[in-house]
């Protein structure tokens, strides 16, 4: 008897704990839902994993940057269910490898996703020497883990956002303290002192943050979080609104949120431009190009705001554009992506306008970003000293100080890669820089707006080159000099080769093929007979033409021998025809061979309908498709 009731005891407790199993991914999925990312990671380690387990394990972890655990589950992701992920999990996926310095898996992960390769090691190199400041930076307070983030210049003190009212109740998102604002002075060492909160008529129990304020000191714009969330599509969302306040006799007063933010997308980051007519700031609101877009809006004398204006495609990506800052006159805009190339996360980039349109942004380089989160970077720009948000050490967000030295004098050459005929660009193109005497010395993969920048020096020759798959090498020379101008553009326009050559063709699978008369073969043999080297000369020129050119010679017979004869006669074929190239002066890297047998028929016929003496010639063929 006790040994049946331990039986029962032992199958009980099976069915409870897969009951208990079944019902904490259930409850996994609802704190995800919720967004407690933390309690719904505990949960999603205890459960069997499958793929939305590992999605969203891996986004917990991802969303409070936590890369190597990130990492781990994507990992897994990835090794299981590849063929069916989402193109988003890739982009996390290479950021969180890039979040713990793997750049050579993150870059095969980036490149998948992108569908051009990179080269995050050669993206650095090259900031090196074209970055227009170094960066010296410090923390600005002993302890980097009060979450501290976001400052700004506020009269002789500073405001930002912490974490540090422990008091108060907690985020779900990463169970720490709801955000406050708070003033403080910094002392000689750059350290910050004297830290007061903004008074409650600021500081609420949510979350307040991202001050910004008039010249005068009597207006501020921030942030504050809706204390409840609304249903946006399926998703219930926690919306940031930008709130303005007046100070009044001594108090912050007619604190109300600005008329164009709503509890349908979030406004966030604002910042005033110097002469106060202009404000700046971040949102997810319907038009945006990506997940966050920069906009602005004029502020008018009455107090009234004008239509919200999307900086647009050359500073807005399909992901996060966010922590918009704007130097005294308005020329310079610094702001925060992860959709422009960087180090890895958030990182700092810089955009100059010209004509009131901002220019195509620069990273400021590894001197300040990470491979982890960078942002919120403000400067004053006749001291080059500022400050930035961070979270490097990878334990929260923290405030850095920072001074910047000028970089040597550099004389710059720079512009895009197009194609000739359609005039779009060209991402993945590798641009490669040489000197006079042809020694390469520098080289970038382009990311998605096919734009380059090197540094030079003056009264030097160089000659730049552009190399991308299917398309002719194009390159041009030039020459600096010492007194004029400082700053070149060449723009760098490739046609592909099927626009230059009649013979070449793109076919209906995307593979690009060099159409000439088939090559015949006698009867069971595979020597290259004279009417196949007449028309084995014709693809040599072609060769010679465009040395960079690589292609798969494929061997093809009809279906009247068994597989296996076929297969082998194919690729005997294949093998003579490239062996015919190699002696005629064609290096063996640019040619493969390949012999397909009857696998790859262009008239499907044979046991269900037997194929004509036409059509046995027409799959007896041999192609030329080109790889490179």
């Amino acid at each position: 008897m006790k040994k049946i009731l331990s039986i029962f005891l032992i199958f009980g407790f099976g069915l409870t704990v897969f009951a208990q199993k079944k019902a904490s991914e259930k409850q996994a999925n609802s704190l995800f839902e919720k967004k407690s990312f933390v309690k719904a990671a505990e949960q999603y380690e205890q459960v069997k994993e499958n793929q939305n387990v590992l999605q969203n394990l891996g986004d917990c972890y991802y969303n409070n940057t936590q890369m190597k655990d990130a990492v781990r589950v994507y990992g897994k992701l990835f090794l299981t269910y590849k063929d069916s992920v989402q193109p988003q999990y890739y982009f996390r996926y290479a950021h969180a490898l890039l979040g713990i310095a793997d750049y050579a898996k993150a870059d095969i992960i980036m490149a998948e996703y992108l569908k051009f390769p990179v080269s995050t090691p050669k993206f650095i190199a090259n900031l090196t020497t074209n970055v227009p400041f170094n960066y010296i930076i410090q923390p600005m307070t002993k302890n980097t883990s009060n979450g501290d983030f976001g400052m700004s210049f506020y009269g002789d003190k500073v405001a930002f956002a912490s974490l540090r009212g422990a008091e108060s109740k907690a985020f779900n998102w990463n169970e720490k303290p709801y955000l406050d604002l708070y003033s403080a002075e910094v002392d000689s060492k750059e350290l910050l002192t004297k830290v007061e909160p903004f008074p409650k008529e600021i500081n609420t129990k949510t979350h307040e943050s991202n001050a910004t304020f008039s010249a005068d000191g009597r207006i501020m714009y921030f942030n504050r979080t809706n204390d409840k969330r609304v249903k946006i599509g399926e998703e219930k969302v926690a919306i940031v609104k930008i709130f303005k306040a007046e100070f009044v006799d001594g108090k912050w007063t007619n604190v109300k949120a600005v008329p164009f933010a709503t509890d349908t997308y979030s406004t966030e980051h604002p910042v005033l431009s110097k002469d106060g007519k202009k404000l700046y700031f971040s949102s997810d609101m319907p038009g945006s190009i990506g997940s966050f877009d920069i906009y602005y809006m004029d502020v008018n004398e009455d107090g009234t705001y004008g239509a919200p204006q999307n900086l647009g495609k050359a500073i807005n990506t399909i992901h996060r554009e966010q922590f918009p800052f704007l130097s005294d006159d308005g020329t310079l805009l610094y702001f925060a992506s992860d959709g422009h190339q960087g180090m890895g996360g958030l990182d700092i980039f810089q955009s100059k306008s010209y004509d009131g349109v901002f220019s195509k942004p620069l990273n400021l380089g590894e001197t300040i970003n990470s491979n982890l989160d960078d942002f919120s970077y403000v400067v004053n720009e006749k001291k080059n000293t500022g400050y930035l948000s961070s979270n490097r050490k990878g334990s929260g967000d923290a405030l850095y100080s920072f001074t910047r030295v000028e970089n040597q004098e550099r004389y710059v050459v720079e512009g895009e890669v197009k194609d000739k005929n359609t005039q779009d660009p060209l991402p993945g193109t590798l641009v490669s820089l040489y000197d006079e005497n042809d020694i390469l010395i520098g080289q970038m993969v382009v990311g998605a707006q096919a734009d380059y920048v090197f540094s030079t020096e003056p009264n030097k020759k160089y000659r730049i080159e552009a190399v991308h798959d299917f398309y002719i090498p194009h390159s041009e020379e030039f020459t600096t000099n010492e007194d004029g101008k400082m700053r070149y553009t060449i723009e760098l326009f490739m046609e592909c080769y099927d626009d230059a050559e009649e013979v070449i063709t793109k076919r209906q699978d995307g593979k690009v093929q060099i159409v000439l008369e088939n090559i015949y073969f006698d009867l069971d043999k595979w020597d290259i007979k004279p009417e196949a080297a007449r028309i084995l000369d014709t693809l040599l020129e072609l060769l010679k033409k465009y040395p960079a050119m690589e292609i798969e010679l494929g061997a093809h017979t009809d279906s009247r021998a068994s597989y296996t004869y076929n297969l082998m006669l194919s690729k005997r074929r294949a093998a003579s025809t490239l062996e015919y190239l190699v002696d005629h002066g064609i290096k063996r890297k640019r040619l493969r061979s390949r012999g397909y047998g009857e696998t790859v028929p262009l008239i499907k016929c044979g046991e269900a309908r037997p194929c004509t003496e036409q059509e046995h010639s027409i799959n007896r063929r041999c192609e030329f498709i080109i790889l490179k």
